[in-house]
Parts: structure tokens; C-alpha cells; sequence
């Protein structure tokens, strides 16, 4: 359970962090960012309820298009049902928005790890 607090919590900034770039993502303020992490993470966790070889075999045979179209779709959802979470160009947002949130949220967890706050 902590752990997925934490993931909420850097989803979280990982959105305001975005909201600040020109992706078309707006978060109106923190709390949107955190209903919207939350509902990020849960839809993202189910995901992970897959096997790792369907994972891995999904992957490698679409090249990575699989994943990143679930994480398209994700975001969408997410800003469809937040209110205060908006995507200012639609489709494009929501496609800008999912691969800055994976870098930026990757950027935060090796920042984590490296300080040790997480394992």
C-alpha cells in the first residue's frame, strides 16, 4: 500500500511537472494531479496484472507500440474522468503527455532510488 502511495504521490509530480511543458496537458492544481496519479496508477497496475513473458512478448513483437498505446489510452481516460485535468489538443496531448509522463516519472523514480528513499 505504501508503495502505491509513493507511486501516486511522484505520478503526481510528474503531472505538474508536465503541465508546465508545452504538451497540452493542464492540471488545475495539486489535488486534480493527485485524484489524477491515482487513477494513473490503478489503471496502469492492471497492467502489471499480465504475466511478465505476455508483458515482454507484447513488447518485442509490436516494438513497444502496445505499451505506449495503453499508456495513450490510460492518460486519456484519466483526463476524461478528472476534472481540472485537461488535454488542450486532444489526441495529440494525450500522446505528448503519456511519453513525457514515462520519462519524467522514470526521471523521478532513478532520482529515488539514487537518494534511497526507495528500493
Amino acid at each position: 500500500m505504501i508503495g502505491f502511495l509513493i507511486s501516486v504521490v511522484v505520478l503526481a509530480v510528474s503531472l505538474l511537472i508536465i503541465s508546465k511543458l508545452p504538451t497540452g496537458v493542464e492540471v488545475d492544481n495539486p489535488w486534480i494531479a493527485l485524484i489524477a496519479g491515482a487513477i494513473i496508477g490503478a489503471f496502469s497496475g492492471v497492467w502489471g496484472l499480465f504475466p511478465n513473458w505476455f508483458r515482454a512478448a507484447n513488447a518485442i513483437f509490436s516494438l513497444g507500440l502496445i505499451p505506449l498505446i495503453g499508456s495513450i489510452i490510460v492518460f486519456g481516460l484519466a483526463a476524461w474522468l478528472v476534472e481540472g485535468f485537461r488535454l488542450r489538443w486532444g489526441i495529440g496531448s494525450a500522446i505528448i503527455g503519456a511519453i513525457a509522463l514515462s520519462i519524467v516519472n522514470s526521471i523521478l523514480w532513478f532520482i529515488l532510488r539514487s537518494v534511497g528513499v526507495v528500493a
